[in-house]
């Protein structure tokens, strides 16, 4: 079955970086747009970064300059690189895999990443 696996959050001083990975498995990787999310407690979940199935990437305002999605469609995995963290980036960090056409979707299951001195 499809299976996403997110790795690489942890505890960082703000202005530190972290590199976070999403690991798919059971799916053809490369026809499915990308996108990360992250969620705090008590509020919704928020579109971080996108890449698509042809290599586009889209980022929140928020993050925009900071961090930088990629894709390496031979090891099927999605990479958030996460610069210049600041304690409001601190929350749950999830990736997300889309098929637009087939509309279907995959979540998963989330990296904590906690900025903090």
């Amino acid at each position: 079955q499809v299976q996403l696996v997110e790795s690489g959050g942890g505890l960082v001083q703000p202005g530190g970086s972290l590199r976070l990975s999403c690991v798919a498995s059971g799916m053809i990787f490369s026809i499915y747009d990308m996108t990360w999310y992250r969620q705090t407690p008590g509020k919704q979940r928020e579109l971080v970064a996108t890449i698509t199935s042809g290599g586009s990437a889209y980022y929140a305002d928020s993050v925009k300059g900071r961090f930088t999605i990629s894709r390496d469609n031979a090891k099927t995995t999605a990479y958030l690189e996460l610069n210049s963290l600041k304690p409001e980036d601190m929350a749950v960090y999830y990736c997300k895999a889309h098929w637009v056409r087939a509309g279907r979707e995959y979540w998963g299951q989330g990296t904590q990443v906690t900025v903090s001195s």
